[in-house]
């Protein structure tokens, strides 16, 4: 099982290794990307020091809680779309038949599609997350904290993104359901949990998980807590699990379009 597992994660390391490279051959372009990326993020900075201005908190979030939070969104995005970028892609390759090239392969399918691609500009989040964190929050136990979360917070996006993208086993459009959903992760986790009351509150803590890959983090840096560290851990195995399950029993579903095409 450990040299299964060694194998598979070194399968991942030369996959986004390889990916980068690729990227890097205009080198021009990827310091753009990645540098437009951490400006624009900044971007949003400016706009909360304004409303901080106006109002001392929001929903029960300081300026410092704020921060952190765009940080820890900005660097489990990152981490998730350097990583793991093709499971974004999973509702199109299904509808289109293109999952044939990743069965013929001697590794896992779901592993291979998933680090089939990489955003450039995911890499100017993952920087904007730690420049944040270093510069307006900094000490090295939240530091320590702050680089597990977004490692837990990169993978939850990445296997929630395979189960509602292995909706395209079952319905037409899973697109859509799939956009829709990954969408809402990141949109509701760039606002204070406080703002939100009832159900919507609930859809946070369940169908839309960003409490559990967002919020309850901000609480553990904000004042360690063991209990909300091992529900978030916790959350993670378990949806890990799911996400492989949910992703296998679609595959028997899938209809290959008899593409002829490989990949190296």
């Amino acid at each position: 099982m450990l040299t299964v597992a060694k194998k598979e994660l070194k399968i991942v390391w030369l996959s986004v290794k390889y990916n980068v490279m690729r990227e890097m051959i205009n080198r021009a372009s990827f310091l753009m990307n990645v540098i437009f990326m951490i400006l624009n993020n900044a971007s949003f900075i400016i706009q909360w020091m304004i409303l901080f201005q106006l109002k001392k908190d929001i929903g029960g979030y300081e300026m410092n809680d704020v921060l952190t939070l765009w940080a820890l969104t900005a660097s489990t995005f990152g981490i998730s779309r350097i990583f793991f970028c093709g499971a974004f892609q999973l509702p199109n390759l299904i509808m289109n038949g293109k999952l044939d090239a990743f069965l013929v392969q001697p590794k896992n399918t779901l592993l291979s599609v998933c680090c089939s691609s990489i955003s450039t500009s995911a890499i100017g989040d993952l920087l904007y997350g730690y420049l944040v964190i270093i510069l307006f929050n900094f000490s090295i136990q939240r530091l320590l904290l702050f680089t597990y979360f977004t490692v837990l917070g990169g993978i939850t996006l990445t296997v929630f993104a395979v189960i509602v993208g292995s909706s395209s086993f079952l319905i037409v459009r899973g697109d859509i359901l799939a956009d829709n959903l990954n969408g809402a992760m990141i949109n509701f986790s760039t606002y204070p949990e406080g703002i939100f009351k009832g159900t919507v509150r609930f859809l946070l803590y369940t169908i839309i998980p960003v409490g559990i890959v967002n919020y309850l983090p901000i609480l553990v840096l904000r004042e360690f807590k063991m209990i909300y560290l091992i529900a978030v851990t916790a959350f993670a195995v378990v949806l890990t699990v799911l996400a492989f399950w949910v992703f296998e029993k679609g595959l028997k579903r899938y209809s290959s379009s008899n593409l002829m095409s490989a990949r190296i």
